[in-house]
């Protein structure tokens, strides 16, 4: 017989006067909030300016997606599901195939979207996560020809952010290429004589994936604090915003940034992203 375990409920306690005062200080004046916390060498969440939160990372969660991950940056949340379709390749890449990366910021991930149609920084968070795959050759698009001309496989990659608190970019980016490195599909074969494709039901083979890109993002703060991994309540205060893509060896894939950056501020953001890569960004694709 089932047993129901009732917890014991009381009153949430009250909220005391400075607590409250701090959260109406913090929407008026988000940038004086920002600047007391930093004069004292802390951010609002606890961390210091180059601290980086915990990346957790899932894979297989969707059971009818041909891959998927849920990758947890701090309290960033992003969802990401493979679907593979086969179509004819483009008449200018006969023997080649079609990634579709896509991101989605719901309206349920944060306030500050809406719903209805993807918003304009969806659609140019997409557009960023699709030139950074492209430019990384995470997977040879070659790889998913099924016969020149005439059959290839087109994988759509859907991410969904349900829990937005800052740095979409880095959680996505990995959440897409753990589901990729999950992804198996079905061993197909083209028939020239019928004109028709056709897959095993037993037989499912993995992606050739050549490298596992990471990013590490920084925003600079009044001109001269550089934070790493920033927050939704920071990233509408900053200045520049930097992003840093690395391979599994280190090696830089990319380097973008939003505003203006000299290269001094460039290239610290590049050494950063390195020391925090080699001490753990071989663990994220360790599944």
């Amino acid at each position: 017989m089932a047993t129901t375990q009732t917890a014991a409920t009381s009153a949430a306690p009250p909220t005391a006067p400075e607590d409250l005062n701090a959260q109406i200080f913090q929407r008026l004046h988000p940038r004086a909030y920002l600047e007391r916390f930093l004069a004292e060498q802390v951010r609002p969440d606890g961390r210091e300016a180059s601290d980086w939160r915990d990346v957790f990372v899932h894979v297989g969660s969707i059971s009818t997606a041909d891959g998927s991950a849920l990758v947890r940056l701090g309290e960033t949340t992003v969802v990401c599901g493979v679907k593979a379709e086969i179509a004819e390749p483009d008449l200018e890449r006969p023997d080649e195939g079609f990634l579709v990366p896509n991101i989605d910021l719901p309206a349920m991930c944060a306030p500050r979207f809406k719903p209805g149609p993807p918003s304009e920084e969806a659609q140019v968070l997409s557009d960023r996560l699709a030139s950074t795959l492209t430019a990384a050759g995470v997977l040879p698009l070659s790889a998913l020809c099924i016969h020149p001309d005439r059959a290839a496989w087109v994988l759509y990659v859907d991410a969904t952010c349900i829990n937005y608190d800052g740095n979409a970019f880095d959680a996505a980016l990995i959440a897409m290429v753990a589901a990729l490195k999950n992804t198996t599909l079905p061993k197909a074969t083209f028939d020239e004589e019928t004109g028709r494709t056709t897959c095993s039901r037993k037989v499912r083979e993995p992606l050739p994936l050549k490298r596992f890109p990471v990013s590490y993002s920084f925003g600079m703060f009044d001109g001269s604090t550089t934070l790493a991994d920033p927050t939704a309540f920071e990233e509408p205060l900053l200045d520049t915003s930097l992003s840093i893509v690395l391979d599994e060896h280190g090696a830089l894939v990319s380097a973008g940034q939003l505003g203006l950056a000299d290269g001094e501020t460039l290239g610290t953001c590049v050494a950063a992203a390195k020391e925090r890569h080699k001490a753990r960004g071989g663990e994220i694709y360790s599944f």
